[in-house]
């Protein structure tokens, strides 16, 4: 029988069809897939940057019968009379090591939806709230700064800004780290050429993809914004600049390093960091 955990995530669900399923990095890396999800309820609505949650069934660890997982929307929101929606995810096949046995075991929703064939049926919940809102005034900076597919809801947030909202005068600057070949998640989508929602003028990407033996991806970020720190902390200290973190936790505690340097001490960037937060120009998504 499902708990009272079950019974409240079934409470709030919809039915989603996989519509596509495409592998954008190469073989010889991790994988990462986008997925296409169609939806059919006519009731369903979200914005750009939220996130839905994918229900595996189980039976699972514990007597769960669902394992729930959150994943961020990384297209806009569609515009039209259609009477399905689409929506992409990004999902990077993952694996995890038990701390005791030292035994790798496949994590439970990346697996199940990159195993998951056209035309399979997954139940999904939201959309969910996202700490990304796109400011009222055109003319704000925007400052995105992330790894991995942590970068998913700055797609759906670009993307959008530029096809929806036509003349967008302020700045937008992306700051993205990850391991390599992992290039097609975000400037070079296969299916859709993104440049034709860029405004060359407005729009740069500081991208990093690292070599390194063992390096991680925020090892990616912090040699993209060492790179470009003059850049960065320009937009940083601009008062009409927003700033949006998205990725690992780690993605934090490499930035706090750099800005710590560019503004002269840990002290100083972490008065600045939360002035931000202060006047509601901060939001960060960070998971583990």
């Amino acid at each position: 029988m499902a708990d009272n955990a079950d019974e409240a995530l079934l409470e709030n669900t919809c039915d989603a069809t996989i519509k596509s399923s495409t592998r954008i990095t190469p073989e010889s890396t991790e994988e990462v897939r986008k997925l296409i999800l169609q939806i059919d309820d006519p009731t369903f609505r979200y914005a750009a940057g939220q996130s839905i949650g994918v229900l595996v069934p189980g039976p699972h660890q514990f007597g769960n019968e669902f394992h729930h997982r959150r994943y961020s929307i990384a297209n806009p929101v569609q515009i039209g009379n259609n009477q399905s929606i689409d929506l992409e995810l990004l999902v990077r096949r993952c694996f995890y090591l038990d701390d005791i046995s030292g035994e790798q075991y496949p994590g439970i929703a990346s697996n199940y939806l990159c195993n998951a064939r056209i035309g399979d049926k997954i139940k999904i919940t939201g959309p969910y709230k996202s700490p990304f809102k796109i400011p009222a005034d055109t003319s704000s900076n925007l400052l995105m700064i992330g790894t991995g597919t942590g970068v998913a809801p700055f797609r759906a947030f670009v993307r959008q800004i530029y096809d929806q909202h036509s003349g967008w005068k302020g700045n937008v600057r992306l700051f993205y780290g990850d391991q390599g070949g992992m290039n097609l998640l975000y400037l070079n989508d296969e299916q859709k050429d993104l440049s034709q929602f860029y405004d060359d003028q407005t729009f740069k990407a500081f991208s990093v993809l690292t070599e390194r033996p063992l390096a991680k991806a925020e090892d990616g970020l912090q040699d993209s914004l060492a790179a470009n720190m003059e850049e960065c902390s320009k937009f940083m200290q601009a008062p009409n600049t927003y700033v949006y973190v998205a990725g690992q936790e780690k993605t934090a505690i490499v930035l706090d390093k750099v800005m710590a340097e560019a503004f002269g001490s840990p002290e100083a960037w972490e008065k600045h960091k939360n002035s931000l937060i202060n006047q509601d120009r901060w939001a960060e998504l960070l998971y583990h």
